[in-house]
């Protein structure tokens, strides 16, 4: 409860015990004194007997705790709040962060029943793979409702679900995904390594933090580049897809060269460069057939050299004779 205006109060700012202070900012009176001391929080006002805070210092809390949910430690906590204590701002880089924690993706989540899930994966319940599912994030538990799961990725469980009905184990599908999901991770970081380097070490590498100006547009460029790394990655997977499928296809079914005179087709290596060379050219899906009429013209061609050679041999036997 607000302890009133007093001596010392600006018009219009509240006047809190530290037990209201407390109830209102939602943190407890040990931690408020904790902050304190680590001189995160301005100190109280001191009116006789009693300390008072201030609107000031519920403001203050609120953006302690918001930091701290954003994964902020209390030391780095401490640096962004003397920014904003010595007028260098804390708005720009509050709004960066913002906006680098922010959704990368168009995805909702949604909300199963266990029930639903079940029917799904074929009807029968099977707890190992739900604790295999919430464990690696496909699901997460729903509190106070142990009969449904929030759904982050629909999309991801849907694959699942898909590669489930073609016959796929849910063990190997999980096994799939830690191990994809390593290598994307590695993706990621690859890129946020690289447009660090040539788009925001101008903001991030300078001897003072950046300015509001310069948080704006940083937080401007983070919503620019957010698409470029899905739309990179979905480009060169479909480009690795059709090369892999198409080669894996080659290998298990055999050549699939045109037969001309001879009744049966062997297998012949061809240098890798050569094949990429001829996909690059002409497609993936079109290469074997390239390589094979490639193959048949030269022999005609050389068949057609041999005939005009022993043409011309047979002409020089009748000059001689």
């Amino acid at each position: 409860m607000s302890a009133g205006s007093g001596p010392g109060s600006r018009p219009g700012e509240g006047a809190y015990r530290i037990e209201d202070l407390a109830r209102l900012s939602g943190a407890t009176v040990r931690t408020i004194r904790a902050y304190q001391d680590r001189g995160l929080l301005p100190r109280p006002e001191r009116r006789g007997r009693a300390n008072v805070y201030a609107d000031v210092h519920l403001a203050r809390l609120h953006q302690i705790a918001d930091l701290l949910d954003r994964g902020y430690g209390l030391a780095s906590i401490k640096e962004l709040l003397e920014a904003w204590d010595t007028g260098r701002g804390l708005g720009g880089v509050l709004g960066l962060v913002a906006e680098v924690d922010g959704p990368w993706t168009d995805e909702e989540a949604v909300r199963i029943s266990r029930a639903e899930l079940e029917r799904r994966f074929g009807g029968s319940p099977d707890d190992a793979a739900v604790a295999e599912a919430v464990a690696l994030g496909v699901l997460e538990p729903v509190p106070g409702d142990t009969d449904s799961f929030l759904v982050p990725s629909p999309q991801e469980l849907a694959v699942a679900v898909e590669l489930h009905s073609s016959g796929v184990p849910l063990s190997a599908i999980s096994s799939h995904l830690r191990e994809l999901r390593v290598q994307v991770e590695h993706i990621a970081s690859r890129f946020l390594e690289f447009t660090t380097e040539h788009v925001f070490a101008r903001y991030l590498d300078g001897p003072h933090r950046p300015t509001d100006a310069d948080a704006a547009e940083a937080a401007s460029l983070v919503r620019r580049l957010r698409p470029l790394a899905q739309q990179t990655v979905d480009a060169e997977l479909a480009r690795a897809m059709r090369l892999f499928a198409n080669r894996s296809l080659r290998e298990h079914l055999g050549s699939q060269e045109p037969r001309t005179t001879a009744p049966t087709s062997r297998s012949v290596a061809v240098p890798e460069e050569t094949i990429r060379a001829v996909e690059e050219l002409v497609g993936p899906d079109q290469a074997a057939t390239f390589i094979a009429l490639a193959a048949e013209r030269e022999l005609r061609a050389r068949a057609l050299d041999m005939l005009a050679a022993n043409r011309r041999d047979a002409a020089d036997v009748d000059e001689v004779g």
